[in-house]
């Protein structure tokens, strides 16, 4: 890489741009193209064989693939769609990116100076449009600054807690010229700057004076990349371990203190667990409403230490008795080196206890999602990235695969966007051409962006796509049957949609499944296959998802199909 004063050139907006991009260590670009931005594009068949674009079917798609590319990577993911509806397309992924702090820069392109705010032709304030759901957002109106701002964006949306960025460029920008110096990227530091002795002093007190610890581990570990330093933690503390959607993997699924996914899907084991517990240790993780149900209730006898990166999770939803605001990796670095190894033997007698009285079941006869995600699991040997949509299919995909590493499960957990996992499929299996990349998802969910096996197809990207068809809106019936009476209304799905024959359309291979016994083939056939697969997936309309907790309920309410049968 060329240091700074090193050279300077004369480039216009749209080289530097691509420039900048390559200093940034870009390799793939999802995107769709428009007026405004055409500059842009032009440059960039100039580098294709330095910069991968993937065009998408929709805005939308671009957005989801860049952001599955940053979550199985960690790295960057980058998107750009032209000015106006263009950019808006990109709002729905850039907000499900920002609600699970994935880092992706989105780069949009707007009406030149002169037409901004005349109310021109696919002109759209896409700055502020994304304000909200963005860590910064930016216009460029001045070649001078455009570069900087790329450069400035890269960092933002790495350092600290990770999030999107926007960078919008006007037209005339992408065409004006001006001095351009290549630099060196600058080094993300882990956040540590506010880890305090005392804060690690007072975590490491009440671990050791706790008889019944419990550890809840989210979404940060997972980032942070700390699960060799969370593994060494839980081993010193010894105590039973739940993860949210987003922490999965993070700690092992096979490890025997592991107890599953902590609430409103979660294990019995784990809602009763931390209900019971006298000290709960939250690393990463921002206690989610669907985490906690009843906040005045949540590990009402505990003490509570929270550690996160971002200073505004503390005491945001849940008061805690203590906390450490830092790198997860980083803070766990500093607890080890503190904290001598502690049993508590009678402790974990009892929440093994809670493990072996209320393990995960299902029916077994007939095709079922639970058996599906099973037969997943078991053919793909659990080293595959498990991408899903948002609903059932999704909750069995938490509750049934085992995630024994970090980057493997990757979910809209915090805007549950429907319609994400295909497009975020494809950026996962681009970013991990070795890996098997598999996209579960509902029939709801897959035909709001079925749209995207085109783009598979036609790059030839051998995303596997699992279709739980249960020809309902699967969650919201769950709902309608438990706490509307069975009034139905708009969720039934029951139509003339044929998923093989759109697959088959679309330049992908289709195959139906109806019985357990098909589905091991038609997967089989699938990891052989070498380009994408749509399974269609039947399975009965009145499947439920348990254990579950009623919203805003105390997690240890959680209920199964033997309790409703009882009650």
């Amino acid at each position: 890489m060329i240091e700074k004063g090193q050279m300077r050139m004369k480039l216009n907006g749209s080289e530097i741009v691509i420039e900048c991009l390559k200093e940034q260590g870009v390799d793939t670009v999802f995107g769709y193209p428009g007026g405004t931005i055409l500059n842009i594009y032009d440059e960039l068949y100039k580098h294709s064989g330095e910069i991968r674009h993937i065009l998408t079917s929709h805005e939308q798609g671009a957005a989801h693939a860049a952001d599955g590319y940053a979550r199985s990577t960690g790295k960057v993911g980058v998107c750009m769609a032209t000015s106006g509806p263009g950019a808006t397309n990109l709002v729905t992924g850039i907000a499900t990116a920002y609600m699970d702090s994935v880092p992706v820069v989105a780069i949009t392109a707007n009406v030149a100076v002169t037409m901004l705010g005349r109310d021109s032709f696919q002109e759209i304030d896409i700055a502020g449009v994304t304000m909200p759901i963005t860590k910064h957002s930016f216009i460029v109106k001045d070649i001078t600054k455009l570069a900087d701002t790329i450069r400035w964006a890269f960092q933002i949306a790495q350092e600290g807690r990770p999030g999107p960025v926007l960078v919008d460029i006007t037209k005339d920008v992408t065409a004006a010229t001006t001095d351009y110096e290549p630099m060196k990227p600058e080094p993300i530091v882990r956040s540590s700057e506010y880890i305090r002795e005392d804060d690690l002093e007072q975590a490491v007190k009440l671990i050791n004076k706790a008889k019944k610890p419990f550890i809840f581990v989210g979404g940060g570990a997972v980032i942070s990349g700390a699960q060799e330093e969370l593994e060494e933690f839980v081993n010193k503390v010894h105590a039973p371990v739940a993860d949210s959607l987003m922490g999965k993997g993070a700690y092992n699924g096979h490890n025997e203190l592991y107890c599953g996914m902590l609430g409103m899907h979660g294990t019995k084991a784990s809602n009763l667990g931390v209900t019971g517990c006298d000290l709960l240790i939250a690393i990463g993780a921002r206690f989610s409403d669907r985490v906690i149900g009843s906040a005045k209730s949540f590990a009402r006898h505990a003490k509570i230490i929270h550690i996160d990166v971002d200073p505004a999770e503390i005491n945001k939803n849940i008061t805690v008795d203590a906390s450490i605001i830092g790198d997860v990796k980083e803070v766990l670095k500093r607890l080890n080196a503190r904290i001598e190894e502690h049993r508590h033997d009678e402790w974990d007698a009892s929440v093994t206890e809670l493990k072996t009285k209320y393990p995960l079941k299902y029916n077994t006869e007939g095709l079922t999602g639970p058996y599906i995600i099973e037969e997943i699991y078991r053919l793909t040997k659990g080293d595959a990235i498990i991408v899903t949509e948002v609903g059932q299919h999704q909750m069995w995909a938490a509750q049934y695969y085992k995630y024994s590493k970090p980057r493997t499960l990757i979910t809209s957990g915090g805007l549950g966007t429907m319609g994400y996992g295909l497009g975020a499929s494809i950026g996962a299996k681009v970013a991990n051409p070795d890996k098997i990349v598999v996209n579960i998802a509902g029939d709801g969910c897959f035909r709001m962006n079925m749209n995207e096996i085109a783009t598979a197809a036609r790059y030839n990207i051998p995303v596997i796509q699992v279709v739980v068809n249960n020809h309902v809106l699967g969650m919201v019936r769950q709902w309608q049957t438990l706490f509307y009476g069975k009034r139905y209304s708009q969720t039934v799905l029951n139509d003339a949609v044929d998923f093989v024959k759109l697959a088959e359309a679309m330049g992908a291979e289709g195959i139906r499944v109806t019985k357990k016994e098909e589905f091991a083939p038609a997967f089989e056939k699938a990891l052989s296959l070498g380009k994408p697969i749509v399974l269609d997936c039947i399975i009965d309309c009145d499947d439920k998802v348990f254990p579950m907790v009623p919203a805003g309920k105390p997690i240890e309410t959680a209920f199964d199909q033997d309790d409703l049968k009882e009650s």
